[in-house]
């Protein structure tokens, strides 16, 4: 029996729905603010999407183009001059970053109460300790899906393969608060397929095309494939899909899953920044 499909975009268009409710309680209207440096063809599609989602929950919304060769002191001050703004509640600065500039130096410029992205070290930090307010929009978004499935998170084995402060560090961190087992596999795990064979949740993160095989998942498994890679013209995941739906209880399509989940929380966490909650 085929696992059951965890839809992105249907989920997505829920948490749309309620972010308009929410809005229709406010007197003013969330303004999010995109900071693009350089022109990556794939970081511009992201963006229009985003744009997309805010003018269906009708927040204000703006993309800053920078050029490729500003220099990273001129890039901070232009975040500084947005957390300045009173009319801006949320932050993202787009990446990737030209390589000559220090991306850490520049979300540390965020301030906390503008992080839409949830990467400023006091958000992350207050990930550490449990106390959740504005979490990383990708992994934010797996845990709405694996709450999807209905299934308790607390007592589970979950496993991510990866671990990056923007997603596989921090979905962990969640898992963990919310009590689950959880163990992180990376390129030095010594047989990463028999640990990961144990994950009753497995949050594959890896970045290689269709990495994860039947043989690695543990059967009626939740599978969230983070992965978008290109190969002959098709995205595919870090899971192979065809194969491992055959095997588990729950998965991720690619695309349709995770990605429209990570734009829906960056909506909510603008608007939880808005009204400061």
């Amino acid at each position: 029996m085929s696992a059951e499909l965890l839809n992105g975009n249907q989920l997505a268009k829920r948490v749309r729905s309620q972010i308009r409710r929410k809005l229709k309680k406010l007197t003013f209207t969330p303004g999010l603010a995109v900071v693009q440096v350089g022109n990556d063809p794939a970081s511009t599609l992201y963006i229009k999407h985003k744009q997309r989602d805010c003018e269906k929950v009708h927040f204000h919304s703006e993309v800053h183009h920078l050029p490729a060769d500003i220099h990273q002191d001129t890039l901070i001050e232009h975040v500084e001059a947005l957390n300045a703004r009173t009319d801006i509640h949320g932050i993202l600065v787009q990446m990737p970053l030209p390589q000559d500039i220090d991306k850490e130096a520049v979300i540390d410029k965020i301030t906390p109460h503008k992080d839409a992205d949830g990467l400023n070290p006091v958000n992350l930090g207050n990930l550490v300790i449990n106390r959740e307010r504005v979490t990383p929009c990708t992994p934010t978004g797996i845990i709405r899906l694996i709450e999807l499935t209905g299934e308790p998170i607390e007592g589970k084995h979950a496993i991510c393969i990866g671990r990056s402060p923007l997603v596989g560090k921090s979905v962990g961190l969640m898992l963990l608060n919310r009590n689950a087992t959880v163990t992180y596999c990376h390129s030095r795990t010594v047989d990463l397929a028999a640990e990961v064979q144990k994950a009753d949740i497995l949050v594959a993160a890896v970045g290689r095309p269709e990495f994860v095989i039947a043989d690695m998942v543990k059967p009626d498994a939740i599978v969230i494939d983070v992965g978008i890679n290109h190969v002959n013209g098709r995205a595919v995941g870090d899971v192979k899909f065809e194969e491992v739906k055959e095997v588990a209880g729950f998965i991720t399509p690619v695309p349709g899953g995770v990605g429209p989940m990570t734009r829906a929380m960056l909506l909510e966490n603008t608007l939880k920044l808005a009204i400061g909650g």
